[in-house]
C-alpha cells in the first residue's frame, strides 16, 4: 500500500487534472450540480453493484468516479465562492472529531450500540445539524432504505420493542388486515396495508440484525440467474416461454436450484 505523501500526491494530481478539464473541455466546462446530480445517483448505484459483487478491480474504479463527482461539486462550489474541496475536508473532519467524543474526548462507549446511540443524541445538539431524529433520513432514499433508516434512528432514542420476538405479532395483524381489504375490494385501502406489511417485516429484518435491502437484493440476483438459466434451456431447444405451462418450467428451475444458482 502507498504511504501518505503518495496519497497526498495522487489526491493533488487528481485536483489539477480537474482545474485543466474544467478550463479546456466542453462538456466539464458546462456542467452544473444540476446536470451533475443524475450521474452521481447513477455512479453511486454502479459502485454499490461493485460492492455487492466483491469485486475489487470494479470497486476501485467506481470509488474513482464517486470520488470525481465529490471533487466536482466542490469546485462548481470553489467557482462561485461558496466553498472549496479544503471546506468540504475541514466540515468533515470537524464533524468526525465532534461525534466521536469517545476518541477525542473524555467520554467512553465500549460497544457499537453505545456509539450508535450518542451519535444520535450528538446529531441533534449539532448547530446546523437535524432539528428532530427523523430530519436525516434524505426524502429520496429509496423507500425500502428508507423505511429502515427511520427504525433505525427511531430505536437511538427508545422508540423500539422491548422484545424483538413482539415484531411478528405485528407482522402477523398487518397481514391479516391486508387480506381484508383485498377481500373488500377496495384497492386503496390494500395498497396502504400492504406497505404497513412491508414496513413491519422490514422493521423485524433490523430487529435480527439483517439489513432487507442486502437481503432483497441477494434474491433479485439468485432470481435473476435462475431465471437467466431457465431461459438458455428452453430457447436453446427452441421453446418460447409462453408456450410452457408452469410445471414444465418449474423442472428446470428446480434444476437450477440443484445447481446451486
Amino acid at each position: 500500500m502507498h504511504n501518505k505523501e503518495e496519497k497526498m500526491e495522487a489526491f493533488g494530481r487528481l485536483l489539477d487534472i480537474l482545474d485543466e478539464l474544467r478550463v479546456k473541455c466542453p462538456w466539464d466546462r458546462k456542467q452544473t450540480n444540476e446536470s451533475l446530480r443524475p450521474n452521481t445517483i447513477e455512479e453511486t448505484y454502479e459502485l454499490c453493484d461493485a460492492l455487492m459483487r466483491d469485486d475489487k478491480n470494479e470497486i476501485c474504479k467506481e470509488l474513482g468516479d464517486v470520488l470525481l463527482h465529490v471533487i466536482f461539486y466542490a469546485k462548481i462550489g470553489s467557482e462561485k465562492g461558496d466553498y472549496d474541496i479544503k471546506d468540504v475536508c475541514d466540515k468533515l473532519c470537524d464533524k468526525l472529531i465532534y461525534r466521536h467524543p469517545h476518541v477525542f474526548g473524555e467520554e467512553k462507549s465500549e460497544t457499537v450500540g453505545q456509539v450508535l446511540e450518542n451519535w444520535e443524541q450528538l446529531k441533534l445538539k449539532e448547530k446546523d445539524g437535524n432539528k428532530s431524529v427523523l430530519s436525516g433520513v434524505p426524502a429520496a432514499l429509496p423507500s425500502l432504505i428508507k423505511a429502515y433508516r427511520m427504525q433505525d434512528k427511531a430505536r437511538h432514542v427508545g422508540f423500539d420493542w422491548e422484545k424483538k420476538e413482539q415484531v411478528w405479532d405485528k407482522v402477523k395483524e398487518e397481514f391479516s388486515e391486508l387480506q381484508v381489504e383485498i377481500a373488500n375490494l377496495d384497492k386503496d385501502k390494500a395498497e396502504a396495508e400492504f406497505g404497513d406489511l412491508l414496513f413491519s417485516v422490514i422493521n423485524a429484518a433490523r430487529l435480527y440484525g439483517i439489513n432487507p435491502d442486502n437481503a432483497l437484493e441477494r434474491t433479485n440476483q439468485k432470481f435473476l440467474r435462475r431465471f437467466n438459466y431457465l431461459e438458455e434451456h428452453t430457447l436453446k431447444k427452441g421453446i418460447q416461454l409462453k408456450e410452457m405451462s408452469l410445471e414444465e418450467m418449474d423442472v428446470i428451475w428446480d434444476e437450477a436450484k440443484k445447481l446451486g444458482l
